[in-house]
């Protein structure tokens, strides 16, 4: 499929989509989102893509933020409605069922932090900033900041964050949990493909229902979640992979999983 913002490329089983504006910082205007929305529908549906690196193009920018000149006219139905529609892919990504690997590089602030938190693991470049600046222009998050940020770094620093609008830069994002790992910056494609082709190695479906497993578990009590565990572990338990794995592991050798 051709996008006008998007390039998407795939190698072994590894799909790079590349938010493709540099001249507007990467911005999610209403057209990135309707594209972001229709890419990861097809990665999740194509069973040769096994993981996702999500970045942005140029040196500047992950993505910077909403695209400003669409949320400064829009009505308050509207605004409902664009909040909607951004929670809906940011939650396509996050409940894609494959490892996704955010490579922010630059400024991922506003929406750009709301899709890096999407992403199930975010590796940055040392030239990261990372906030949410919404309040410094009288609005918020809408794309689930407020909901994501302080379930990763607790609720007192993601306040922080949030009431302030200020950013943090790569060091500090990292020492509070915002981010994996932090590399140079002519390293973080790379960097970003060696770490998900280790996760890459392990069996698909143990990958999909782990996702699953922290992804719901984090909406339950912890009694609820850990009943919702042992049912993914024991559905685990009849698939050719846990077979081929524990096989591979008593026969002293690499598996050949096959994700069914």
């Amino acid at each position: 499929m051709a996008y006008e913002t998007l390039i998407v490329e795939t190698r072994d089983g590894v799909a790079t989509v590349t938010v493709n504006r540099p001249d507007k910082l990467n911005a999610l205007s209403d057209r990135v989102m309707e594209e972001l929305d229709a890419a990861f529908a097809a990665l999740g549906a194509d069973a040769a893509v096994r993981g996702v690196i999500l970045t942005g193009a140029g040196e500047k920018a992950f993505v910077a933020g909403a695209d400003i000149g669409e949320l400064a006219t829009q009505s308050p139905l509207e605004g409902q409605e664009r909040s909607f529609r951004g929670q809906r892919v940011l939650d396509r990504i996050e409940r894609l069922g494959k490892p996704v690997v955010a490579a922010v590089g630059g400024f991922a602030l506003g929406g750009g932090c709301e899709l890096a938190l999407a992403c199930h693991v975010r590796v940055a470049s040392e030239n990261a900033r990372m906030g949410t600046p919404e309040v410094k222009l009288g609005i918020m998050c809408g794309y689930g900041g407020t909901q994501r940020l302080p379930r990763l770094v607790g609720k007192g620093r993601a306040l922080e964050m949030l009431l302030t609008g200020e950013m943090v830069d790569a060091q500090e994002a990292l020492r509070i949990g915002l981010v994996n790992r932090v590399v140079p910056k002519d390293k973080l494609l790379a960097e970003s493909d060696a770490l998900i082709r280790k996760m890459l190695a392990n069996g698909p479906v143990s990958l999909r229902f782990t996702l699953e497993a922290v992804n719901d578990g984090l909406e339950m009590p912890l009694d609820e979640a850990q009943r919702a565990e042992a049912t993914l572990f024991g559905l685990i338990c009849s698939t050719g992979d846990m077979k081929e794995g524990t096989k591979a592991f008593l026969e002293k050798r690499p598996a050949k999983f096959q994700g069914k």
